[in-house]
């Protein structure tokens, strides 16, 4: 990934920063520092959670941290008394200001705004706790009966596919179709058809390429949440609209969401709805550190107070639990194996049908290295929402450490397809590289693997599959230098935790890795 503010350029995957295309000369815990604030534009970024992501949750002097964030100012021609760039919020955390857009598919120009904000005051939901979306028809710029036709029917395939999420109302396409985008204000559209989010776009058709805008509007204050563009030849229009359909699914399983944490910040916690504790429960979750996951944890317990019939609630106290257990926040792994699966078939009995209940249930297998049991609940989850991009990257996962790399890489790259802002697309490029190495591609293993390792989030088990990725191709300097980051996270973690958290069901393949890992110095 490439974030872009002002003149610079933060390119993740070749871990460089540019000022106006130069390479800036930057410490790798600086360039993660600055990764850190970029992507996470829209808030605030505490001490604990810095700590957490950019030292593993080691103690560290105060000095070390100014140091960091001084040389992160240097490198941006900022500094700690102007604060144009990086923001100390007093006692608080860190605060990162530029306008951030984000190149999130390899190869081209498609960006998004990380952090955009409409600068209205919050009005009050519509009435019911679950969002709710209209799709319109879409406009055709032009005469052409492809984009015609196309202005009709993608609207209502998204309908349908949406109608599969179980935590999003749909209205239904005899209503949502008898308005127009182009006539009709996005606050009307919420005030006739009582939802809270309303899907636009037009298409265009252009010398044989078709284009298509999409926007996401916040219909009580018509504000935008989300765009996107696609394009491609009409020589392959069908396999363009399932790619848009896809796409569009994906990014609404993250944008609603984020949009909704984001409102339920604005209201004091304790009238907080459930659906509000839910969705601030999972920001909270997708930073990956112990704090944040203990946070998670108690929004997650109110939803599931305020309402005790929310699976997704429940679902996610199973999720904390399995990031526990997975990343060793505690030594109590028998507990948190014992809860994972605990609230995971607490949330099936409540909704056997929805995508994430489904997930969860299937994760809380991996904790017990029972991979093979875990397909099944996996693959119901993407049955009942083929666009749900991480229930096709757990499936890749369980695929990849089961030793069949081909089957893994294939539902890892959908999921990479479907989801490229996803916040756990970090491990989606770890699997990818596990399912080479699952096949003895092991040059292709590093590439991708050190491209895991450095992006926003990437924990230390990551790390550790970079170090073995290089040792598999002779790389000791590279596989030492990744393994000495792996150890300053966390001293204490050696093969057999590894072992643990990625349970590798070929010998042959467990035997590799394992003869990596000692290369690289683990016990």
């Amino acid at each position: 990934m490439i974030y872009r503010f002002e003149s610079f350029e933060l390119d993740t995957d070749k871990a460089e920063l540019r000022a106006n295309g130069a390479p800036v000369a930057i410490e790798p815990q600086v360039l993660a520092l600055i990764a850190l604030l970029a992507g996470n534009r829209e808030r605030l970024v505490s001490r604990e959670e810095i700590l957490e992501k950019i030292w593993e949750g080691r103690v560290v002097s105060d000095t070390a941290i100014t140091s960091r964030i001084k040389s992160a100012r240097k490198a941006l021609g900022d500094d700690g008394t102007r604060q144009r760039v990086i923001r100390t919020v007093n006692k608080l955390g860190l605060r990162f200001l530029p306008e951030v857009t984000l190149v999130h598919s390899a190869g081209t120009n498609e960006v998004v705004t990380v952090g955009a904000r409409s600068q209205a005051a919050a009005p009050q939901p519509l009435a019911g706790s679950r969002p709710s979306i209209a799709v319109l028809p879409f406009r055709s710029l032009g005469d052409a009966a492809v984009s015609l036709t196309i202005a009709e029917a993608l609207p209502h395939e998204l309908i349908v596919e949406l109608s599969r999420l179980r935590w999003l109302f749909v209205t239904a396409r005899g209503s949502s179709f008898r308005l127009r985008a182009s006539e009709t204000d996005m606050i009307d559209v919420g005030q006739l058809l009582g939802v809270r989010y309303c899907l636009s776009g037009t298409v265009e058709l252009d010398a044989g390429t078709l284009g298509l805008n999409v926007q996401l509007a916040d219909t009580r204050d018509g504000a935008l949440v989300w765009a996107d563009r696609f394009s491609g030849s009409t020589e392959d229009v069908h396999r363009i609209r399932a790619d848009i359909r896809a796409r569009v699914l994906g990014a609404l399983e993250i944008q609603i969401p984020m949009h909704e944490a984001a409102l339920a910040r604005l209201r004091v916690s304790e009238n907080l709805d459930a659906w509000s504790a839910y969705h601030l429960g999972l920001q909270h979750m997708y930073r990956f550190n112990r704090q944040d996951n203990a946070a998670a944890s108690v929004l997650f317990k109110q939803a599931t107070r305020l309402d005790p019939g929310f699976a997704r609630a429940h679902a996610g106290l199973s999720f904390v639990h399995f990031q526990s257990g997975f990343l060793r926040y505690d030594n109590d792994l028998r507990g948190q194996i014992e809860a994972t699966r605990l609230h995971a078939s607490r949330a099936v009995e409540l909704d056997p049908i929805d995508p994430f209940v489904n997930y969860t249930m299937g994760r809380s297998f991996w904790l017990r290295g029972e991979l093979e049991e875990s397909l099944g609940w996996l693959e119901r989850a993407t049955a009942f929402s083929p666009s749900y991009a991480q229930g096709h990257y757990a499936a890749g996962w369980a695929e990849s450490l089961a030793g069949r790399g081909l089957q893994g890489r294939e539902k890892v790259d959908l999921a990479m397809r479907l989801s490229p802002l996803d916040p756990l697309f970090y491990a989606m490029l770890a699997t990818r590289a596990l399912s080479h190495i699952a096949v003895a591609e092991y040059m292709e293993a590093v590439l991708w693997a050190e491209r895991a390792a450095r992006a926003p989030g990437a924990h230390v088990l990551i790390v550790m599959i970079a170090g073995a990725a290089n040792a598999l191709v002779g790389k000791l300097t590279a596989a030492q230098a990744w393994a000495d980051i792996a150890r300053g996270r966390n001293s204490n973690l050696g093969r057999a935790d590894f072992f643990k958290s990625f349970p590798m069901k070929s010998e042959e393949m467990r035997t590799r890795v394992n003869s990596a890992l000692e290369l690289c110095g683990f016990t």
